[in-house]
């Protein structure tokens, strides 16, 4: 046998394909290493995983969504980032004993905060991405044992790669695995196929979307940052020291959520709009201001865009497929809930109505790494761009009791980072079978906990209050 036929029986290795980053995915590229794009999707187990079941269920899953076994590559000469996507899956589950768990968990907490709401928050800061020297995974899959009866499982990944849409999908598609695994039905023919990781979201907009003038959108960049010099936030209690981002719960009885949820329907409005008006008239009230006293607060709020992308991409289409949103409102603390909502709601579905989420995407990402560039530029130092950000629509998730109970599912939280750039709090919600929960995320010591939980607080009897009012 010649040595080209020896050759020919033993081919080279499949390669890694490479795909360079879009403008959105760079701006979180540029974000995540500061401290700002870090998602987590945390679930509280009564039961503990199965490491083998769950590994080959991730692996499934990383066959299917080439994204999720992708790494992120930056190339210093062109200062450009590129997703290098290998051939097979390769995802390893950490795995942390309960001595280790408590080696992480600090001794010093609140007796009210429980040990998964501190992993989850140890999670939010664990920064893969902190340095860009080398070629680094966008998925992370770690177990923790909180006690006896009690396990923590938590998925962390790039945001450039998975925004609330696909973490929402990852663990629905997750779960379903499991589950067929744990009947014994096998995996899904489907998850065996090996796809392309797929284009950024500038690549889907449809033509003419986000066509502007180049006059207009200088212009519109100069009255952003203009703006955001007038902008309005709590008091930031340390801008100076080392940061990490924090998470309080806004959580609503089946009633109270009902009632909201009804008042927002009656005056065709949003829950979005309910919750950044419940923010901003809680942060006002804050303040020792005197009667009538104007405040200008900007509102960020994201769309998931993919049903209105070309082509319409699916719910479980991984990646980063959001746009922002960023008006700014007067508030003089004489508004109630339902006026700022509804005032709220309105600039929103104008500035969409106009293409703002397409034709102002490139700027707000130009501006977001302005700030990075130069924190001076924002209040205090602080790199805050806006006092809160929300989703236009909340995830909505009625449980599968069945599945839930047989793998021991008890609670789960979803929500990203926010210490870097970003806004003073993020919300997170969810209606979950009924009941209104919200992660709301916020840098530390920027803000203190004292000082969220009391205007977390604040927003709750503001909504209870709202969902409560005919008015």
């Amino acid at each position: 046998m010649s040595n080209a036929q020896v050759q020919d029986s033993n081919p080279e290795p499949p390669q890694p394909t490479a795909r360079p980053a879009g403008g959105t995915e760079h701006s979180w590229c540029r974000a995540v290493p500061i401290g700002t794009g870090i998602t987590v999707l945390a679930l509280l187990l009564s039961k503990p995983p199965d490491i083998s079941l769950l590994q080959d269920a991730l692996h499934k899953l990383q066959n299917y969504h080439p994204i999720l076994r992708s790494k992120l590559h930056f190339d210093s000469l062109t200062n450009t980032f590129s997703f290098l996507t290998p051939p097979l899956p390769h995802l390893q589950i950490s795995s942390f004993d309960l001595s280790s768990t408590y080696q992480i968990i600090p001794n010093n907490h609140r007796d009210d905060v429980t040990p998964f709401h501190l992993i989850l928050e140890h999670e939010l800061n664990q920064n893969a991405w902190q340095n860009n020297t080398d070629d680094t995974d966008l998925f992370f899959v770690t177990t923790y044992a909180l006690n006896e009866t009690r396990w923590a499982v938590v998925f962390r990944l790039h945001t450039s790669v998975c925004d609330r849409a696909s973490a929402v999908s990852l663990l629905r598609e997750m779960l379903k695995l499991v589950g067929m695994e744990r009947e014994g039905g096998g995996i899904e023919e489907e998850y065996d196929r090996k796809s392309e990781v797929s284009l950024g979201i500038e690549d889907f907009i449809p033509s003419g979307k986000a066509n502007k003038p180049f006059w207009a959108r200088g212009l519109d960049v100069l009255g952003y940052s203009l703006n955001s010099f007038r902008q309005s936030y709590i008091d930031f209690v340390d801008a100076s020291s080392p940061r990490c981002s924090k998470v309080a719960r806004l959580r609503l009885t089946s009633v109270e959520t009902q009632r909201l949820v009804q008042g927002c329907n009656s005056r065709g409005i949003k829950l979005s709009g309910a919750l950044a008006a419940a923010g901003l008239i809680a942060a006002r009230s804050s303040k020792c201001l005197s009667n009538q006293q104007r405040e200008k607060y900007a509102v960020v709020t994201l769309i998931d865009c993919r049903s209105i992308l070309d082509p319409v991409l699916s719910s479980n289409h991984l990646g980063f497929y959001h746009s922002a949103i960023l008006n700014t409102h007067d508030v003089d603390g004489t508004e109630t809930l339902w006026e700022l909502a509804t005032r709220i709601c309105t600039s929103f579905a104008n500035a969409k109505n106009n293409n703002k989420h397409f034709t102002d995407m490139s700027d707000m990402n130009f501006l977001m790494c302005k700030a990075i560039e130069n924190p001076g530029l924002t209040p205090s130092s602080t790199l805050r761009t806006a006092f809160i950000s929300v989703f236009e629509d909340p995830v909505i998730d009625e449980s599968n009791r069945v599945l839930h109970q047989e793998i021991g599912l008890e609670d789960y939280i979803g929500c990203s980072s926010v210490h870097g750039v970003g806004p003073s709090i993020a919300i997170f919600d969810t209606l979950r079978d009924g009941q209104l929960d919200c992660a709301c995320v916020y840098p530390s010591p920027v803000h203190s906990e004292e000082q969220m939980q009391k205007l977390i607080d604040e927003m709750k009897m503001i909504l209870v209050d709202g969902g409560n009012s005919e008015s």
